[in-house]
Formats: structure tokens, sequence, C-alpha cells
């Protein structure tokens, strides 16, 4: 079990079969871990810090993301290698049945990991999964995936971005997206970003949910949806989701990435959906 010397010090690593995993640790208390990809670590250090208050709070690079390598840099970074990551993770801590919250690409993540190792978790929050499999325009979509990653490769990113932002039905104000992703930009942050376009972003999107493994779960499954993403493609995945599974929609503060412009806000909503039955 944790002790409190051991979360003193957040950050650690954990080598695998192919990768080495960077995680951290914070707080004290009842496991809950913070899933994104490709988002790393640090994107929810604001949600950990405020969480540790009565949680130890996990948070780990993905693999092939900032601090976790990997061995075979080619290799496709699929949501059941991801979960696999968790698992060990989650195995290598040894907190007993955890929390898992996973955003975006770490919604489809986690959701792999509860249908492979059900008995490592007893809450599962899918905040957003882009489940394009679950819709009736998903060969148009996958489509155009494929030609958000051929731009990407052409070496028009900018282009790759316009293309991603409004397949995802994103609205960005004028100038934004030129802020975001034009100009000098951080060696690291591009090299993430086109191992996302190249090795992530296919194999995330083409994810298909196995349904009756997630109904037959005895974690509690909850598919979360910001507030401010009505009609966005991934409000349109978490809701063709929560249909499946015969469920509804829990929403939360902000949009796709709520907890990042409003951690206090999200916070408490998150604190308030643990504390259900």
């Amino acid at each position: 079990m944790i002790s409190e010397s051991a979360v003193s010090t957040p950050a650690h690593t954990l080598e695998v079969d192919d990768a080495r995993l960077h995680y951290e640790l914070r707080g004290t208390g009842p496991l809950i871990a913070l899933v994104g990809a490709p988002m790393d670590a640090s994107a929810f250090a604001p949600l950990a810090e405020l969480l540790a208050v009565d949680h130890t709070v996990l948070t780990t690079d993905p693999r092939g993301i900032n601090r976790s390598p990997v061995h075979d840099p080619e290799q496709e970074s699929t949501p059941q290698l991801r979960a696999g990551d968790l698992s060990r993770l989650l195995a290598h801590i040894d907190a007993g049945p955890a929390t898992v919250f996973g955003s975006s690409g770490g919604a489809v993540t986690v959701l792999a990991l509860a249908e492979a190792h059900p008995e490592q978790v007893h809450t599962v929050i899918a905040h957003e999964p882009p489940l394009i499999e679950l819709l009736d325009d998903r060969v148009a979509l996958h489509a155009g995936t494929e030609e958000i990653i051929a731009t990407h490769l052409s070496g028009d990113t900018l282009g790759a971005w316009g293309k991603f932002m409004s397949q995802a039905n994103i609205q960005l104000p004028p100038g934004l997206l030129e802020m975001m992703f034009g100009g000098e930009r951080d060696p690291r942050q591009l090299t993430d970003e086109h191992r996302w376009f190249t090795r992530e972003l296919r194999a995330t999107t083409h994810f298909s949910p196995d349904i009756a493994a997630l109904r037959a779960a005895s974690a509690r499954i909850v598919i979360g949806i910001g507030e401010d993403s009505s009609g966005q493609l991934c409000d349109r995945s978490s809701r063709a989701l929560t249909t499946a599974l015969g469920s509804e929609p829990t929403l939360f503060p902000g949009d796709h990435t709520g907890f990042v412009g409003d951690p206090d806000s999200f916070a408490t909503r998150l604190r308030a959906v643990l504390g259900e039955s």
C-alpha cells in the first residue's frame, strides 16, 4: 500500500516491456487516476493538486509522449496498449480498486481498461471519448481523419489542425488556431504532436467499445460531457455511448478540456459525481 513518504516526491518511472512510463503521485487517501491521450500529466496538475487534499492522485504521460519514451517509436499507440500500461501502474501502486477519470483519448483508454481489467476499478469516468465507431457517419469521419493525417504528413500542420477542429465541430475565435499552432513552437511539443497525428489518432478513433462487457462490469461507468460541448463530435459520440449503455450523460463544467480551463469548478463537480451512488 502507499505510505505518506511514497507520495511526498511526486515523480516516478515504471519500466514495462517496451516503454518507460513517467507517473506522478500526490496526496493520500483513495486512489484516483487522471488519464489523458495525448495529454500528459502536466495538463492535469492543477486538478490533481485540488483532489490531492483527500485522494492519492495518479497522473502519467501516456506511452511515447513527453517523459514516457517507447523502444519502438513506430509502434501504434492503441487504447489497449495504453490500458495495459495503466493496469501495470495501478498494480505497481497497489492501492486497491481505483477511480479512473479519462478525458478525450484518455477516456477511450479507461474504457479499454474497464473491459480488460474490471477488477482494478470501481468507478470509471469517461469524459468525452471520441468513439467514431458508434456514429452513423463513421465512414465519412474516418475518411476525414485520414485526410487530417495526410495533411500533417505533407508538412501543413496548421492545416491539419484546422481540419481536425472542423471535423470535431470546435469553433475557435479568429486567430486562435494560428496562435496555438503557428510560428515557433517547442520541439518536444512538435514531437508529441507528430506522434499523435501519425501513431495515436487513428487507433483511438477506430476503437469500438465492448458494450456487453461494459454493461456487465461491476464498476460504475460514468460518461461525462462538457456543458459547453453541445453539438461537437465528442458530445455526439459520448451520447451515442450512453444510449448503447442504457444510461444518461453526466455534465461537467466547460468544454472538451474543462478541467484545464476551470479546474476549481471541475474538481467540485467531480467530487459531487464521486459522492453519488
